[in-house]
Order: structure tokens, then C-alpha cells, then sequence
């Protein structure tokens, strides 16, 4: 047992343990966060929010592939009738177009990422205010975010979904 997740096990039980022993009940709660960033008033609206943002980005990336893959079929047909230099010529075309539209596509993935990094950001923030406020407000002695196994009896993540959503911990 050398493990330092065994180790913090063995001693929040021994704490655990100890409080109990003393007549003190501990008051635990557990947070399901993947469903704050998914139900929550906020996280919809941020998703919202860069979907309205990068929709029409998006829709010219996709028309732009649309025209390149004409252009590259209608350049399939005519290539066997074409003179050495056009075709050449037309096929330095397409391969700019092509490198230009992987371009354009690497630089919409990092703006999307960047954007929703910070639309995360905000929401786990908020999310987080709104814990701290549940804590405090409950005398919670402890809240975790992650855990194998819960009872629903400590799952206060729709109180903090209904904070979230009526505007608390802003």
C-alpha cells in the first residue's frame, strides 16, 4: 500500500474515523461535473454562444471543399485533353487551393479550441463559485468532483445546476 491514492484513502478514513469517534457526523458531497458543463443554463448558452460564432466559418470551409472537389474532378475529366503547360498550370492551381483550404481548416480548429477553452473556463469558474457557495453555505466538511462510486444521497449536483441556472455565484 505505497500508492499515494492508497495513502490519501488510509488517511481520509483514519480522519474519517477519528471525527465519527468523536460524536461529529461529516457532511460529504459529490458534484457530477459533466453533467454541470452539460445541463447548466451557462454551459448551453456558451455552446450557443460559439456555435453562432463559427457556424458561417464552418459553412465556407465546407462550400470551399465543395467547389475544390469540382474543380479537381472537372480537372479529371479534361486532364487527358489538355496541353502539358495547362495542365500543369491547372494542377499547380488545385494544389495551392488545397493547401490554402488545410490552411484555412487549421486555423478554424485553433480558433474553435482557443474559444471553447475559454468558454470552459468561464463556466467551470462559475461552477466552481457556486460549489464553494454550497459549501459554505451547508457547512459541507467535504465536496469532491471525481469519484468511483457515490450514493445519491451525497449528489448535490442538481443544487448546483439550480444555482448555476437561477444566476447564484456569479
Amino acid at each position: 500500500m505505497t500508492s499515494p491514492l492508497k495513502k490519501f484513502l488510509l488517511g481520509s478514513l483514519l480522519c474519517g474515523s477519528a471525527l465519527l469517534a468523536h460524536g461529529q457526523e461529516l457532511k460529504i458531497g459529490y458534484v457530477n461535473l459533466d453533467r454541470v458543463l452539460r445541463d447548466a443554463s451557462p454551459a448551453k448558452a456558451a455552446q450557443a454562444k460559439l456555435e453562432s460564432e463559427f457556424t458561417r466559418r464552418e459553412k465556407d470551409l465546407t462550400d470551399t471543399a465543395t467547389r475544390l472537389k469540382s474543380a479537381t474532378e472537372r480537372f479529371e475529366k479534361d486532364a487527358p485533353t489538355l496541353g502539358e503547360s495547362e495542365r500543369s498550370r491547372r494542377q499547380r492551381d488545385l494544389v495551392e487551393q488545397d493547401r490554402e483550404l488545410q490552411r484555412k481548416r487549421r486555423e478554424f480548429q485553433e480558433d474553435l479550441n482557443q474559444r471553447k477553452n475559454e468558454e470552459l473556463a468561464m463556466v467551470l469558474d462559475r461552477a466552481q463559485r457556486v460549489v464553494k457557495q454550497i459549501f459554505d453555505q451547508e457547512k459541507y466538511d467535504l465536496i469532491l468532483q471525481e469519484a468511483v462510486f457515490f450514493s445519491p444521497r451525497v449528489d448535490i449536483t442538481d443544487k448546483v445546476i439550480k444555482a448555476m441556472n437561477s444566476g447564484s455565484g456569479k
